[in-house]
């Protein structure tokens, strides 16, 4: 009996080691990048990092989040680019502490990733909110770890009418979207939603149920904090900073974004052009996909 038991230990001792040694031996195969990064003590943002070679950072506009870029990300990587997603505190699946969201802090947020990941050089973009983020971001930090700048469809240089400034919303219609989040988010975001295209099967509603359902992923806090803080923003005076290379993309026919508002960045910004998106509203990065990409791609090589 007891030559059994030894028998039986000895054979689950070697099979044990057999299992370590192959496991020791299995070559990871997440090629070390990570899905979330730690940016403040306690709080992750989720990333989607995939290719390699020259560095496009995506910032997503509000309230989605970087699961937006879906139809970016893989197109660009198979062009040889690294292209990293980053979603904003309080949306899609990053962390979401009590605290502020503005733009301060998500510049800040942003400059940390690009640290940590050693990215230099990159175009960074962004869509709508994301516009006026990375907007920020490159004046804020002076362009640190970026060499372009891609706004699309961009809330800025101001969201809201100002003196001397008669493009946008009304404060009061401003106003009125703000307390929308506080009193009818669900039906505000599918008004969104209905929104974003030029017209009805611009896109199908598989996707428009694909772009409510990220935006419904974003924390009601975080929604109603930065649409706050964008209704606060003012860049104007900062445009004359930049002094990167700038695309604009606009939809002709965007209904939550004006025209007007991508006159006014090339106005401002000296070295800058627009692309205009004649078959598109606000949800061109999916309304011309095709478009979008090769147009960013070329910018991105220049």
């Amino acid at each position: 009996m007891k030559s059994i038991f030894a028998t039986t230990a000895l054979f689950v001792t070697l099979l044990s080691n057999q299992q370590i040694f192959a496991q020791g031996k299995r070559v990871p195969a997440s090629l070390g990048r990570k899905e979330y990064i730690e940016v403040e003590k306690g709080v992750k943002l989720h990333v989607t990092d995939i290719g390699e070679g020259k560095p496009i950072v995506l910032i997503h506009g509000w309230p989605l989040s970087d699961a937006m870029y879906e139809y970016q990300y893989q197109y660009l990587a198979q062009k040889g680019f690294r292209v990293i997603g980053i979603t904003l505190r309080g949306f899609g699946q990053s962390d979401r502490p009590y605290g502020r969201y503005d733009f301060d802090v998500f510049s800040d947020d942003i400059k940390v990733i690009l640290e940590k990941l050693k990215i230099q050089d990159a175009t960074l973009g962004g869509f709508s909110m994301g516009g006026a983020v990375v907007t920020h971001y490159v004046t804020k930090y002076n362009s640190a770890h970026v060499s372009k700048l891609a706004l699309f469809a961009a809330a800025a240089p101001s969201w809201i009418k100002r003196d001397g400034f008669p493009y946008g919303l009304t404060k009061e219609e401003a106003d009125g979207v703000i307390n929308a989040t506080l009193t009818g988010r669900q039906d505000l975001i599918a008004g969104f939603g209905a929104g974003f295209p030029a017209k009805e099967g611009n896109i199908s509603q598989h996707v428009e149920k694909w772009l409510e359902n990220i935006n419904l992923q974003a924390w009601p806090y975080a929604v109603t904090q930065s649409i706050t803080a964008l209704r606060d923003l003012d860049l104007r005076d900062e445009l004359e900073k930049i002094d990167i290379p700038v695309v604009i993309f606009q939809g002709t026919q965007d209904k939550l974004i004006e025209y007007a508002l991508a006159e006014q960045l090339y106005k401002g910004i000296k070295n800058s052009y627009i692309v205009k998106f004649e078959n598109s509203g606000h949800a061109l990065f999916v309304e011309e996909a095709e478009k979008f990409n090769r147009e960013l791609e070329k910018f991105a090589l220049k």
